[in-house]
């Protein structure tokens, strides 16, 4: 979303037009699930995804085509043969689309893009309401209190980040991206920390050599710290929600890191390394009265297994793994971000 809005803001100063598209309803299996969102252009360019396919196509033509009647409009598209609405798809399930008039000469929607991201960029929750009648959307906070734009009705019941849909709009939670702090610097980190950051991560790397703790070597990163291993708090706070990669140059170092985080074990804990150095660094850890629940909450060795061997397949194998925990950990409390068509 944030990627969405940025580059919103940008064809706005631009004085151009464009259609914001968004996933309202789902049922059975589709690419992508309820609030997926794709940008589209007056070029016809796209930013973001509604599912690609027939579904994206058949957007894309129809976004086109409400720029130049500067309209909106609700589509429904079946995703299984012989639908009412099918498209040739066979995913098995429908979804709804609302496409969105975007005109650039209503400068509600920039001061909207602005105060999205300036959200996004705080790292704050709340609510972006959807008008199905193609007005500006609305912004509420975390509570549900409205910070921006003009409500249709009377919020309804929102919790547990759940989108909820009425005749009048739809309502989206904010996302907040998920912290990775990745306890070393070197080559696997360079390709994990780009790729996390893709996928939705915000990446914080740490490392003792300050050749290694180099902004340079990871721009895409949040920040970068050049700390000792033995004092984390000294500059760092761990949050319950931080997802933890330990890659440091050594199993001294690693078992530095694990000491301190497994005190407070954060939601995810993953330790690179081999199943015999897992075995020396948990002896170790049980010496120092790291308790054996802590300790076998640590996905080690990190990744999933697909025989990865560079640090870019390293990087893909971990990334996988978290990318699996986080929608497990959603999925927990009731929130399902996807309606992926494999699983």
């Amino acid at each position: 979303m944030n990627a969405i809005f940025a580059k919103m803001l940008y064809e706005l100063e631009k004085g151009h037009d464009m259609v914001l598209v968004t996933i309202i309803a789902q049922e059975g299996s589709s690419p992508r699930g309820l609030g997926a969102q794709m940008l589209v252009k007056n070029d016809g360019n796209i930013i973001g995804s509604v599912g690609g396919g027939g579904v994206e196509k058949h957007c894309r033509d129809l976004a086109l085509q409400c720029i130049q009647n500067k309209s909106s409009q609700i589509q429904e598209y079946t995703l299984r043969q012989n639908g009412a609405h099918s498209i040739g798809m066979v995913c098995g399930g429908d979804v709804t689309a609302f496409l969105q008039f975007v005109d650039a000469k209503q400068t509600e929607w920039m001061e909207l893009a602005k105060k999205l991201l300036t959200i996004f960029s705080a790292h704050q929750s709340g609510w972006l309401v959807i008008h199905l009648d193609g007005n500006i959307p609305a912004i509420l906070d975390e509570s549900g209190k409205r910070i921006f734009g003009r409500l249709q009705e009377d919020v309804p019941k929102l919790e547990n980040k759940t989108y909820v849909k009425t005749n009048a709009s739809f309502y989206m939670p904010l996302p907040i991206r998920d912290r990775a702090i990745l306890f070393g610097g070197g080559h696997c980190a360079q390709a994990l920390s780009l790729l996390l950051t893709k996928v939705g991560f915000r990446v914080v790397v740490v490392d003792n050599r300050p050749e290694y703790a180099d902004p340079q070597r990871f721009p895409e990163a949040e920040s970068v710290i050049c700390g000792d291993y033995c004092k984390i708090a000294d500059y760092l706070t761990i949050a319950p929600s931080d997802y933890i990669v330990v890659m440091t140059h050594g199993h001294a170092h690693d078992l530095d890191v694990q000491k301190q985080v497994l005190q407070n074990p954060s939601i995810y804990i993953g330790v690179i390394g081999s199943k015999s150095k897992k075995d020396f660094v948990n002896a170790k850890l049980r010496e120092f009265g790291i308790s054996d629940e802590a300790i076998n909450q640590v996905h080690s060795p990190i990744g999933t297994p697909i025989k990865a061997v560079t640090p870019e397949e390293i990087a893909i194998s971990i990334a996988g793994e978290m990318i699996y925990e986080r929608a497990l950990l959603r999925e927990s409390c009731g929130i399902a971000y996807h309606g992926c068509p494999m699983h």
